[in-house]
């Protein structure tokens, strides 16, 4: 039943509406009935001292004499102030009766029985017996189903001392507290009803987006991951839920371009050289009686085109578990410029073989934390890169510099350079930018090097630009941060 996010917020709306609206009721219900008790305590006190007004009054009018009683003075008070819903009783020392409203000679209808039965009852004869001990009171009287509110006060009448009692009728009191107790009540239950009510209604409404949004995602999959959620207000918490979810679907979107392009480029850059292999291996099974030289031939193509492979393979599982994060570094205390220094050495065959000049500046001591066969693999893969774009006679310059918070690698060559529109790519795997930089069918790469000198860069919390590239040449440059204390040592 509370399945839905809509029934929950507005059971949870309505129980708190329930509880806030029993509290102010019962407050309310509290209050009023705390009030109609103090007016009615009030008034009996009032009531008291006009019957004693009045009673001293008709008891001067009779005189004082020996033979005086209270009885008539106190009738004629108690008829004076007759009311339906109040009795009066006068009790001597002893807590003995003198005279009570229900021995008066009232009018028919001034005094109802109950209240007449009241000043007879035991509770009423136990009352009066504890006002002798006392100067005045109040009290709860219940005769029957009939509630009442006891008053007493000490007073002297011919030197005679006297309690007065007064008894007072709730019952009309009590009606009114039920009725409004029953209209508290058929407000709360009926505001209740509305809240929860008008509260599914808007929580159904503000809900209404994310239901939409729901739907559409259901919708979407790796076939059209170009759709995006409906943004109705970015400003509120469902618009920038919709915006956070479409940046997430963006950001997907490109995930997949990229493995479905990295998948097309890898079968593409496979493909050849299985095919090289496969044609190989047919030319040598068709022919009978070749020569050792030609079966040679034959085997130094598959041989190279094998390392082709294998290098390619090699290169994709790098990056593979690099994406992956399975690719564990195993870092150390690494003097940048050996490792470049070694990397030029053995690269110095292949610059001799297209007669280049490689220059190597690694003089600056350059110390950083980090995995040296990576940060070998990445100066190579710029070296080679380097060396295999840039023509016969032409130079190669690999420095190793220090500054105050990082190590810089800087390879330069004096290639054709790379197209401008081209070089925001230069990073990405397969690319290789085919108008500048040929690939020879000899020592053409897969265009994975820079893609895997970048990573390894970033994994070493460092980057590697491309500075500038023109007709004369490109400037590659790494910058990786300086171990942590070799600047304070230093110092």
């Amino acid at each position: 039943m509370l399945e839905s996010v809509r029934a929950r917020l507005t059971a949870w709306y309505s129980a708190v509406l329930a509880g806030v609206l029993l509290i102010v009721c019962a407050a309310t219900y509290l209050m009023v009935r705390a009030e109609s008790m103090k007016r009615t305590d009030t008034d009996l006190a009032e009531l008291a001292d006009s019957f004693l007004v009045t009673f001293h009054a008709e008891l001067a009018d009779e005189g004082s004499g020996a033979g005086a009683t209270v009885l008539s003075p106190a009738h004629q008070a108690m008829i004076e102030h007759r009311s339906e819903n109040d009795g009066f009783a006068v009790l001597g020392g002893n807590g003995e009766v003198i005279a009570r409203s229900s021995d008066a000679a009232l009018p028919a209808g001034t005094a109802s029985r109950s209240v007449a039965r009241a000043l007879e009852s035991e509770e009423f004869r136990q009352f009066g017996a504890e006002a002798q001990s006392r100067e005045a009171g109040l009290a709860m009287m219940r005769t029957g189903r009939l509630r009442l509110r006891a008053y007493s006060r000490h007073f002297e009448a011919n030197g005679q001392p006297l309690v007065l009692v007064l008894v007072h009728s709730l019952h009309g009191q009590y009606e009114m507290l039920e009725d409004i107790g029953s209209t508290l009540t058929w407000m709360a239950l009926v505001g209740l009803l509305l809240a929860g009510t008008g509260g599914y209604f808007l929580a159904r409404k503000s809900l209404a987006p994310v239901v939409a949004m729901g739907a559409q995602a259901r919708q979407i999959g790796a076939t059209n991951l170009d759709e995006r959620l409906p943004v109705q207000n970015a400003n509120d918490e469902l618009g920038q839920l919709a915006t956070t979810f479409n940046d997430l679907l963006n950001r997907l979107e490109q995930s997949f371009e990229r493995q479905r392009r990295f998948i097309a480029d890898a079968s593409h850059e496979l493909r050849t050289p299985l095919a090289i292999l496969r044609g190989e291996a047919e030319v040598a099974m068709s022919q009978k009686g070749r020569k050792a030289e030609e079966y040679l031939e034959s085997l130094s193509v598959l041989y190279e085109e094998t390392s082709r492979l294998i290098k390619i393979v090699e290169d994709l599982f790098t990056l593979t578990r690099a994406d992956s994060g399975q690719y564990r570094l195993a870092p150390q205390d690494v003097y940048l410029e050996e490792v470049a220094a070694e990397c030029a050495h053995a690269v110095r065959t292949l610059a001799q073989g297209k007669n280049i000049e490689l220059k190597v500046d690694a003089e600056s001591e350059c110390l950083v934390q980090g995995d040296p066969s990576l940060l070998r693999r990445m100066i190579l893969n710029l070296l080679d890169n380097a060396i295999k774009y840039t023509a016969p006679g032409g130079r190669v310059e690999v420095a190793c510099r220090a500054r105050e918070e990082d190590c810089e690698v800087h390879v330069k060559d004096t290639g054709r350079g790379i197209p401008a529109e081209l070089q925001s790519r230069v990073f990405e795997r397969f690319f290789r930018a085919d108008e500048a930089r040929s690939r020879t069918e000899k020592d053409g790469g897969a265009g994975l090097g820079l893609s895997i000198a970048q990573w390894i860069a970033q994994a070493h919390h460092g980057r590697l630009e491309l500075v500038h590239s023109d007709g004369h040449g490109s400037h590659f440059a790494v910058y990786l941060p300086i171990r942590q204390g070799v600047r304070a040592e230093a110092d």
